[in-house]
């Protein structure tokens, strides 16, 4: 069983930055494909970025594109969320998942494809 925990959210000004990490206890990320969704209230969860086990294949959100970067370490069991020129669209509940996609360089960005979540943590931008 994979247990995620987020740390790293809280406020921020618009045009600030926040990390976001996620820290795996269970198993090596290694053959996990590494997600990182959002909720913002009254809408549904989304894929922000998410990161393939192998080849570093990767997708973003077209909103975040050239702000967020997603990475991991897989010898710390950690994967990140780096988020640069926040704005208030920003905001909302930010989850991390893993999961075990079908081939090493296949990126799933689906929630429904993901098995395990952390709890959730808070990002609120506002000035």
């Amino acid at each position: 069983q994979v247990q995620l925990v987020e740390s790293g959210g809280g406020s921020a000004q618009p045009g600030g930055s926040l990390r976001l990490s996620c820290v795996a206890s269970g198993y090596t990320l290694d053959y996990f494909g590494l997600g990182w969704f959002r909720q913002a209230p009254g809408k549904e969860r989304e894929a922000v970025a998410c990161i393939s086990p192998a080849d570093e294949n990767t997708y973003y959100l077209g909103s975040v594109i050239d702000r967020f970067t997603i990475s991991r370490d897989n010898a710390r069991k950690t994967f990140y969320l780096q988020m640069d020129k926040l704005n208030p669209d920003d905001t909302g509940i930010y989850y991390c998942a893993a999961v075990i996609p079908p081939h090493p360089s296949v990126v799933l960005v689906s929630p429904e494809q993901y098995n395990y979540w952390g709890q959730g943590i808070q990002v609120t931008v506002s000035s």
